[in-house]
């Protein structure tokens, strides 16, 4: 078996079957061999009465594929699973629950949604490291999608009406790499000053448009270019694009972003985007994370929600 599936026909030449899904989500949890998470042993047998479950021969503890994963507890078939992440890595704009449902024949949006959104949860590598040389820092707003909230607010950095994100672009060759983006709150000197310090390694040089907020950030040399609001682009080039493209696929994908679970959206598009040039190898990636990350429940990706 290669690597990864190149196309939708390797897909599922690669992948028919549950079985097929079940011991390639083995591999990857286990590359040396089955190792027990109560234990630690590695001596077991799969059950036959159990699909896709081993029992540990030195504390009979049984592990299916699944348990401790992303997965964990799901009753959706794992071809599912695995055809929804592959649309989701893979396809240069992603791909909504909505589609989801339609394209997979799932039986209500919920699940559509919880699917999604569980795999969305997956898109932060735990050890992902921080962007570094010279990096280009900036913040948008977005306009909210909901009935309830104004479409559009005042002007420059006014809070009314808007979501408001930062971003971060890692500038290599005279080009992007990889990007950041976070949401926020407010553009305040600790905002961004914490902003800075997630996502830039120490002892690189942020790219700013002279905003006194970033002044305040430690360990990275400052670049302030003081500029009118018609120039940021010229100014800081490859940021304002990240942010076009973002609003362009937050359009053309979802319709526009609710305020509710702004930052899990941004994750997806900052997964899709660090990877564009590897973007079948995604998929892999996605499945790793998915097998090393806890059981994600629908109450704690609903939970933002509750807050508002």
């Amino acid at each position: 078996m290669s690597a990864f599936p190149r196309s939708l026909l390797d897909f599922q030449r690669q992948f028919p079957d549950d079985a097929a899904c079940a011991v390639y989500l083995a591999n990857q949890r286990w590359p040396e061999g089955f190792v027990c998470p109560v234990c630690s042993g590695k001596r077991g047998w799969a059950l036959e009465t159990k699909p896709w479950t081993t029992e540990c021969a030195d504390c009979g503890r049984q592990t299916s594929v699944r348990a401790g994963t992303v997965m964990h507890r799901s009753k959706l078939p794992l071809t599912v699973w695995f055809w929804t992440a592959y649309l989701m890595a893979t396809h240069s704009n992603g791909i909504s629950a909505t589609q989801v449902r339609s394209q997979l024949g799932l039986g209500s949006y919920k699940t559509a949604w919880l699917l999604c959104a569980k795999l969305r949860s997956a898109m932060v590598a735990p050890d992902r490291t921080p962007l570094s040389g010279l990096v280009e820092v900036d913040e948008t707003t977005i306009p909210f999608r909901t009935h309830d909230d104004p479409p559009s607010g005042g002007q420059g950095r006014s809070h009314q009406g808007k979501m408001l994100v930062a971003g971060a672009v890692e500038v290599t060759n005279g080009g992007p790499g990889r990007i950041r983006l976070r949401a926020i709150s407010d553009f305040s000197g600790e905002t961004l000053k914490g902003v800075v310090a997630e996502t830039v390694a120490p002892g690189s040089t942020i790219k700013t448009d002279g905003w006194a907020g970033y002044a305040a950030s430690d360990d990275v040399a400052h670049d302030p270019h003081v500029i009118g609001p018609m120039a940021a682009h010229i100014v800081l080039p490859w940021v304002h694009r990240v942010f076009s493209n973002l609003k362009t696929w937050a359009l053309g994908v979802y319709h526009g972003l609710r305020r509710k679970h702004l930052q899990a959206y941004l994750d997806e598009f900052v997964f899709r985007f660090n990877r564009r040039r590897t973007r079948h190898a995604a998929f892999r990636s996605l499945l790793g994370i998915v097998t090393t990350k806890g059981p994600i429940t629908y109450d704690m990706l609903i939970a933002p929600e509750a807050k508002g």
